[in-house]
């Protein structure tokens, strides 16, 4: 018993001076933890030289990127609202892609809400003027962007919207510009259309007096006929409380022999003026404007009674040529349905807008003042555009656009482009 106890004395005094004499440094017993950090090290140098290639490569200057604020204003919410989501989502579409492209021109943007008031449209535009807006696409609609048009000119903003359709838009305000037809745009390419292509010989209009869309697209249809010889045999018009019933009209140009109907409507009456045709077994050309666009989507409507039907509208999405082709796919895969003419509109505006900057050699160091000069510059310095809403489209001084038309002819239920 003893002699373990001075045994156990003897290895505890044994381990104590290990212990001292290691941490006393010795060099045999500190060199073996010494060689970890060793190798330790070598292998961060052995890192180091093989990331240096990669330092060297990120030392070198990148091709310079410039990055563009581009906003956007629309009804997200609200009445109008399938406008401005479809505006909001083609732009969106066209953003997407000009990045993709990796080249020195990219955009930023950012979407406001105004849910098609034009007080809040103009909340929407000073919001995005704080973000560091410098061009923007929109608004959707005419009441909100003749009033942030105001804004926008007195800041010197450039504005393209892709929808709003009325001159007053664009009147007095050199920084404004359309990518959709105007109304009285679409009464004279109509009839100039008809003209050039013999689609008719004796023309009857039937159209809206209680509606200014209607009545001043049936105006200007009416004194561009005048002017390039084609003939009116009869005109009749109805209002929203007599949209019902169009018997009294089809009639009379049955009897004046009209064999086309010129229709510069909205579809709902529309659909009711071609099934009242076929039970009275009238059966000329009809043709309509873009306010037609959506009769095949109308719930209740025989589709069959619009085979052969001719309308113009600024998007085809049933169009073979490659730009559309490619929108709608991009689209589709994006949104999980066919754009309408508001997102093909939306689409054109940032790709236009992405070609005068480059055409312009537009820097975004610029001012929006320098910016919106350089633009409206180009946009009515010969600067052509070739997009889904129409080919080889330039711009006036007044802002608006003159570009072919994209006339259809609706067959089985699809667009045919003529």
């Amino acid at each position: 018993m003893k002699l373990t106890k001075a045994l156990a004395l003897i290895m505890a005094l044994a381990m104590m001076f290990a212990l001292l004499t290691g941490c006393g440094g010795s060099g045999n017993s500190a060199s073996a933890p010494a060689e970890e950090p060793a190798a330790d090290t070598a292998e961060t140098a052995e890192t180091a030289e093989a990331a240096e290639p990669a330092a060297e490569e990120a030392a070198e200057p990148a091709e310079d990127v410039m990055v563009f604020h581009i906003g956007g204003v629309g009804p997200l919410t609200g009445a109008a609202a399938i406008y401005g989501n479809a505006h909001n989502n083609g732009s969106q579409v066209a953003v997407d892609e000009i990045n993709a492209l990796g080249g020195s021109i990219q955009f930023e943007y950012k979407f406001e809400d105004d849910e098609h008031d034009p007080e809040k449209s103009v909340n929407a535009y000073n919001a995005l003027k704080d973000w560091g807006m410098q061009i923007l696409v929109g608004p959707t609609t005419t009441q909100p962007a003749i009033a942030v048009g105001a804004e926008a000119n007195a800041d010197r903003i450039f504005l393209l919207t892709p929808s709003a359709s009325s001159t007053d838009v664009t009147d007095g305000k050199d920084n404004a510009f359309q990518m959709c037809f105007t109304d009285p745009n679409q009464g004279i390419t109509a009839a100039n259309y008809i003209k050039d292509n013999a689609v008719g010989e004796k023309v009857a209009i039937i159209y809206n007096n209680a509606d200014a869309y209607s009545t001043g697209i049936a105006q200007s249809f009416t004194d561009t006929a005048a002017e390039i010889g084609l003939e009116i045999v009869s005109t009749t018009t109805f209002t929203d409380d007599s949209a019902n019933d169009f018997s009294v009209q089809l009639t009379e140009a049955k009897n004046a022999e009209a064999d086309l109907v010129f229709l510069p409507i909205y579809y709902t009456p529309a659909s009711l003026i071609l099934a009242q045709a076929k039970d009275m077994e009238y059966a000329p050309i009809f043709f309509g404007v873009d306010g037609m666009d959506g009769i095949l989507d109308l719930e209740g409507f025989d589709t069959s009674l619009a085979n052969g039907v001719m309308l113009m509208t600024p998007f085809n999405p049933w169009g073979t040529d490659e730009a559309t082709a490619n929108f709608v796919d991009a689209f589709v895969d994006a949104y999980g349905s066919k754009p309408n003419q508001f997102a093909a509109d939306g689409y054109d505006c940032v790709w236009a807008i992405y070609e005068a900057i480059q055409e312009a050699g537009i820097t975004p160091d610029m001012s929006n003042e320098e910016i919106c000069d350089a633009l409206i510059a180009t946009f009515t310095g010969g600067f052509t555009f070739n997009g889904t809403t129409g080919n080889d489209m330039t711009w006036s001084a007044n802002g608006e656009v003159s570009k072919a038309p994209i006339v259809v002819t609706i067959q089985d239920d699809i667009y045919v482009n003529n």
